[in-house]
């Protein structure tokens, strides 16, 4: 399975989940009127909504290039990575509102079995998705699926929570009620904010690690003929990087030996280095 067949499936997977969990949370959460269900079934809303953007950005990012995108559409990614970030730190914070006022008001719920009950099929449903897409993710690194990920993670917290406040509730606590949505709230902001800044930086054309950096000039300068390696650049397209640079090489070289060495040498980078998707290699003679 390709990367973007690989974004697709947990996209739908998760709207299909989520579509099931909004249904049975806000209906237990009218019924019994508890704040933290209701604070889950309005993640789950979101959750939605994070899960078909994740389908659209996975639908652009995997359009080949074109005369306006030469190198394809993968900051699609980035861009609806963003979006999810945005949207996660807007649930939160209207999550942490509902909570507190909660708390302030002294709200209390009607306790069911079936609360507990839609609480341990949650956490289950959840802890599958997060699983299907932990695996994913080890196969492709798609920051996507990386937000979809960790979406599903925070709705296993925000059930636990649920699921502690409402036996706190039986025992008359109902205060925890609003404690836990107000905890869980703050982890969903933090964690939206993660997703929002790593896309940010990437559309910033943020250059690529030095750790990758040293290791693809490393690479280059076990090649005998390369002297040095000078202008490194790099410009990053969706989750990988055009590379730019300058190879000095002896100036008593033809121009066809200099010329094979270049091209063998970006063939190699681009087998080796996943996270280079071109190589521009100019070439500088100098005297020995």
């Amino acid at each position: 399975m390709n990367r973007f067949e690989s974004t697709k499936r947990v996209s739908i997977l998760g709207i299909i989940g989520n579509i099931f969990l909004l249904i049975i949370k806000f209906i237990m959460a009218v019924i019994s009127r508890s704040e933290a269900m209701m604070a889950d079934a309005i993640n789950s809303a979101g959750d939605i909504f994070s899960s078909l953007m994740s389908y659209i950005g996975n639908k652009i990012a995997c359009t080949p290039s074109d005369e306006d995108h030469n190198f394809g559409h993968g900051k699609a990614e980035y861009i609806f990575s963003m979006f999810i970030g945005i949207f996660m730190i807007l649930v939160g914070v209207k999550i942490l509102f509902d909570s507190v006022m909660a708390i302030i008001r002294g709200d209390d719920f009607t306790f069911s079995l079936y609360l507990i009950l839609v609480c341990i099929v949650t956490i289950g449903v959840k802890l599958f998705l997060y699983l299907y897409a932990k695996n994913n993710f080890k196969n492709h690194h798609n920051i996507l699926i990386k937000a979809t990920m960790k979406d599903h993670r925070n709705d296993i917290l925000l059930t636990c929570g649920t699921l502690l406040s409402v036996i706190f509730g039986y025992f008359g606590y109902y205060f925890f009620d609003g404690i836990f949505g107000s905890i869980t709230s703050v982890y969903i902001i933090i964690t939206g904010l993660g997703i929002m800044l790593e896309a940010y930086r990437v559309l910033m054309d943020a250059s690529i690690s030095r750790e990758d950096k040293n290791l693809i000039v490393d690479y280059i300068l076990k090649n005998k003929h390369i002297i040095h390696v000078e202008d490194f650049y790099t410009i990053p397209v969706g989750y990988k990087y055009v590379v730019v640079l300058t190879i000095d090489l002896d100036g008593n070289m033809s121009t066809f030996q200099s010329h094979t060495i270049a091209d063998t040498l970006e063939n190699e980078i681009l087998k080796n280095f996943k996270k280079v998707y071109k190589v521009i290699i100019h070439v500088n003679p100098v005297e020995i």
